[in-house]
């Protein structure tokens, strides 16, 4: 066997494998052997069948396979040792008058390589990195919503502007009935709001979807329908009242604060809302790091220039996949995948680059604090060493699982290396300002 390459360009080359019958004929003597002693085929004994009966009916498919398999063997190999990046895979040329009686047999592969580039991780207009703050009035408006979860219902002759309502929604055109309760500060317009007030059980209201809920969502969930069915919605429906309460707040007591983070933890109003402002800070600085991986991401694919064989991608996309796509399908495939491609490029080199790695005791640490955080949801605040390793195991034993946590650990990794080198500026923000400032509205 011989295999040679030519480089057409910086990222294209056609690697060249001769093959000589010497070097697959014995195994393919030896599977029709095989063959033979165990082919039932009538009119001959089991293991009597001519061998040239055998060749004339499985010959050329063995044949086939095993060159393929050695050309695959041969070719990752190849790859290996001459330490080619490749993207895709090799793609072998059509060769339609292919002689397999002949003593020589030649393939050829278009391959399509990684470019070389270097990455600039230092922008010279400093990024933003958010730093989100809880103020007091997210603090306080939390407390009250402790305050009304653990509160208790108190029932009320009429409904008033903070009471919490019960009742039926009902189109009989579009088969509408669905019971929910409601509080009118969800409601769009005030006139809403003063359609409800002074109602009591038993009255009906009428109103009409278009314009009663900001949020369609909300929208969705009062008459159980779809995004789709509420999209536009405009029609009249009725709201019958059964049930009208007040909801009663809890006292902010000792009792109230081990409920919420477990005896003696929290022991005044002080505390707990150090404590909502501790927690809430937590999953501020998760977003906000998120926040900054997508600018630096997006900043990099922007800013580090490189040229892809486009062309062979577009030819590898057309039979990569499970559905075989033509010219045009693969074209529009690759244009819109090529950013997301760029980035895996970017981020292979940066890991290399900075010697990046992710060990097996990373992956279980890591597992380890996911399972840890979720039982402290349930209220387990101290699991064993030995449960927290029996879970991480099970975890584990799962390929996908343990791939997606290598695959965060990575993102964190890098996300640090962000930090510590490249041009960023602290912008500190309350988390109103941050979704306005990020997303144009709260």
């Amino acid at each position: 066997m011989n295999i040679t390459r030519e480089n057409i360009d910086a990222l294209n080359a056609v690697v060249k494998v001769d093959i000589e019958k010497e070097d697959y004929n014995d195994k393919v003597e030896k599977i029709l052997s095989d063959y033979r002693r165990t082919a039932n085929i009538p009119g001959f004994r089991k293991g009597h069948v001519p061998m040239g009966m055998v060749k004339k009916q499985y010959g050329k498919a063995v044949l086939v396979d095993e060159v393929n398999k050695l050309l695959q063997d041969a070719l990752n190999k190849y790859l290996t040792e001459e330490k080619l990046d490749v993207l895709g895979q090799p793609l072998p040329k059509p060769q339609d008058d292919l002689d397999w009686d002949a003593e020589k047999l030649s393939f050829e592969f278009e391959l399509g390589l990684a470019p070389e580039f270097d990455v600039d991780i230092k922008p010279k207009k400093a990024i933003t990195q958010y730093n989100i703050v809880a103020d007091d009035k997210m603090i306080n408006e939390q407390v009250e919503n402790i305050q009304k979860q653990y509160g208790k219902l108190v029932s009320q002759d009429t409904i008033e502007k903070d009471s919490e309502v019960t009742g039926t929604f009902k189109n009989d055109e579009r088969e509408i009935e669905n019971t929910v309760t409601l509080t009118l500060d969800k409601f769009k317009g005030k006139a809403t709001e003063k359609k409800f007030i002074g109602a009591k059980v038993g009255d009906v209201i009428e109103l009409k979807t278009k314009g009663l809920y900001s949020d369609e969502h909300e929208l969705m969930h009062a008459l159980k329908l779809t995004h789709d069915e509420v999209h536009g919605l405009e029609i009249d429906v009725t709201f019958t009242v059964t049930e009208i309460n007040e909801r009663e707040l809890a006292d902010l007591d000792q009792e109230l604060f081990d409920k919420l983070f477990g005896k003696g933890t929290v022991t005044s109003v002080t505390e707990l809302k150090e404590k909502i402002k501790e927690d809430a800070e937590k999953q501020f600085k998760q977003q906000a790091d998120q926040k900054l991986l997508n600018d630096i991401t997006e900043y990099l694919v922007d800013n580090t220039k490189f040229d892809l064989p486009a062309e062979f991608l577009q030819k590898w996309m057309q039979t990569a996949g499970e559905k075989e796509l033509d010219e045009a399908e693969a074209k529009e495939e690759y244009e819109k995948s090529e950013k997301s491609l760029r980035y895996q490029l970017i981020e292979g080199k940066l890991i290399t680059d900075n010697d990046i790695k992710v060990t097996m005791d990373d992956i279980k640490d890591h597992a380890k604090q996911m399972i840890k955080a979720q039982m402290a949801q349930f209220g387990q605040m101290n699991p064993s060493e030995k449960e927290l390793d029996d879970i991480a195991a099970r975890v584990l034993s799962n390929q996908d699982e343990a791939r997606r946590i290598s695959e965060q650990i990575i993102s964190q990794k890098l996300l640090d290396l962000y930090k510590e080198k490249s041009n960023l500026k602290t912008k500190e923000v309350t988390y109103d300002a941050f979704v306005k400032e990020v997303y144009g509205d709260k």
